[in-house]
């Protein structure tokens, strides 16, 4: 079972988002994601948090809630996604990132971008400021939603 994080760094009403368009054979590809990635042996989910954070922007958070989990499951595979946002950091942003292109996007322009159909669920969740969430995401091989229950309870898709 693959356990990753994903965190939604926001400044002056924009999340920092990466465009993955670096990487080959990526699930994300061409999408605009949070940033975050795979545990390392013996991390928490902060600790992953922290390292992914700091490794793909070059940020140190200092100010981050662990905000939901979600269940990511994708032609039978399943990832555990630990959900953090992040209000506060220091350093200076990287601009030579490996994985894509790092950009801050105004959240009221978030939804217009190319991204994962559920990922639009969660960012609603963090923008209505919703208590811990656990939020389930299934999807075809061809990357369509085809089920998503937030909390035990299914969603109109």
């Amino acid at each position: 079972m693959l356990h990753t994080t994903l965190c939604y760094i926001e400044r002056d009403g924009c999340y920092l988002m990466m465009h993955r368009i670096r990487k080959q054979n990526d699930v994300n590809r061409d999408k605009w994601i949070g940033i975050g990635g795979k545990f390392e042996a013996g991390e928490s989910p902060e600790d992953c948090v922290l390292r992914e954070a700091r490794e793909e922007t070059g940020l140190v958070l200092t100010d981050f809630r662990y905000r939901g989990i979600v269940t990511f499951v994708l032609e039978g595979e399943t990832e555990y996604m630990h959900l953090f946002d992040a209000h506060g950091f220091e350093g200076a942003l990287r601009t030579d990132c490996d994985e894509g292109v790092l950009e801050w996007i105004a959240k009221q322009d978030l939804l217009a971008l190319p991204m994962w159909e559920g990922d639009r669920i969660f960012l609603r969740l963090l923008d209505t400021d919703r208590p811990f969430f656990s939020l389930k995401l299934v999807y075809n091989k061809e990357g369509k939603l085809l089920e998503a229950v937030l909390d035990g309870k299914p969603l109109p898709l």
